[in-house]
């Protein structure tokens, strides 16, 4: 893992996280551990309405936190209830945090390849819509990371489970002194709690 993600993976603070919110997280420690002890394919698709910002949050820090505890055969991806594009700031937080990013292809909907290690794949960054084929089609944990994808959209196809795990959303921030700084606050939320996750794994 590239040392400036690992520093600050050894920042962070699970004793933030409140009982209110570990409880939140319990159903995904439960599914992933369940395939974890049967030696099954981990698949989590985490879901947006756009599939622009806490989704690929999500999506990254979760396969992040998987590789830091060892824990294999996990594949995260990310989705929404429509297509729009990862919006810049979220890769220029992942690129603060450590990552490298490069773009893949230009447009309106650009593809990116995050990478967190030399050695590892990269995780490969563009908005989808959440059953893009680009995404498991059955046999994956459907997480829900926004409240309006959650109520809107009831049912997810394939998905063996449902998980709501909603973030506010750092997009009330854009073209504010503060985008910066609440960007990277999500970010560093959706770091904490996956880290948590994971770490209750083994």
């Amino acid at each position: 893992m590239f040392p400036k993600i690992n520093a600050l993976i050894n920042t962070l603070n699970i004793k933030t996280i409140t009982k209110e919110r570990q409880a939140i997280l319990q159903p995904l420690i439960d599914f992933i551990k369940t395939k974890h002890n049967t030696n099954q394919n981990i698949r989590l698709n985490f879901i947006c309405t756009h599939n622009s910002r806490r989704s690929h949050l999500s999506q990254v820090w979760a396969q992040v936190m998987s590789y830091y505890f060892q824990i294999e055969n996990v594949y995260c991806y990310s989705g929404g209830t429509e297509a729009t594009a990862l919006f810049p700031m979220v890769a220029e937080t992942l690129m603060n945090s450590g990552f490298t990013i490069e773009t893949l292809s230009e447009g309106e909907n650009p593809v990116y390849a995050i990478k967190y290690s030399e050695n590892e794949h990269p995780i490969i960054g563009f908005s989808k819509t959440y059953d893009a084929v680009f995404n498991p089609k059955s046999e994956f944990a459907a997480i829900m990371t926004c409240s309006s994808a959650d109520a809107g959209c009831p049912f997810i196809s394939g998905a063996e489970k449902r998980i709501s795990i909603t973030f506010d959303d750092p997009k009330a921030f854009d073209n504010t002194p503060l985008q910066k700084e609440k960007y990277n606050e999500r970010s560093i939320q959706v770091a904490t709690e996956l880290y948590y996750v994971f770490s209750q794994i083994k």
